[in-house]
């Protein structure tokens, strides 16, 4: 007599895809991670954040453009296995042409920003930053609204080196979007 079978539990992708609209979902070393959709004041940081920058390197508007600026992207780095998703993330458009049609991004992007909470900020720092060196990510910048902060890193012989510490209403001209500055000030109203 042969033994019941039992379905097989659900893949951690399909764990991610099953969580709450309010949830975000990630998949780091095949463990799922969830968190709430930003709080507000997060979230104008984010968009202060997309603003200062969609506009020059995004649109090119005041600035040289040739970039894709996205908020919130679903990076693949192995496809629905390692899945993150920074609060902003930036491609050249000569590695990235055109973006994607779905909601995966397979392209390592150039540059990720995480912006950092109470609940986040031992993930983005000890888990997802390490993540995105092994990945080659080549810029990463860390943004703590309480502490007015932002961290530029680039990623040197696989290890980040820090570029520069802002703060409060610091102008900002960092890589890899230094060709133009901005006032940190902006992030905080």
């Amino acid at each position: 007599m042969g033994r019941a079978r039992t379905a097989a539990a659900p893949m951690p992708y399909e764990r991610l895809m099953a969580l709450p609209d309010n949830l975000v979902g990630e998949i780091v070393d095949g463990e799922l991670y969830a968190r709430p959709r930003p709080a507000g004041p997060r979230a104008l940081v984010e968009r202060s954040l997309d603003i200062e920058l969609g506009g020059p390197f995004d649109k090119g508007r005041g600035g040289p453009g040739g970039w894709w600026i996205l908020p919130e992207p679903e990076l693949h780095f192995v496809r629905d296995v390692e899945v993150v998703v920074p609060d902003l993330a930036g491609w050249r458009r000569e590695r990235m042409p055109a973006v994607p049609e779905d909601h995966r991004f397979e392209v390592v992007p150039d540059w990720v920003c995480e912006i950092l909470s109470p609940n986040t900020a031992k993930k983005d720092r000890a888990i997802k930053l390490p993540l995105y060196a092994r990945r080659g990510v080549g810029h990463a910048w860390l943004v703590d609204p309480q502490a007015r902060i932002l961290e530029g890193f680039e990623l040197r012989d696989g290890s980040w080196l820090l570029l520069g510490i802002f703060k409060d209403d610091d102008p900002v001209r960092l890589a890899p979007f230094d060709a133009v500055a901005f006032s940190l000030a902006e992030l905080w109203t």
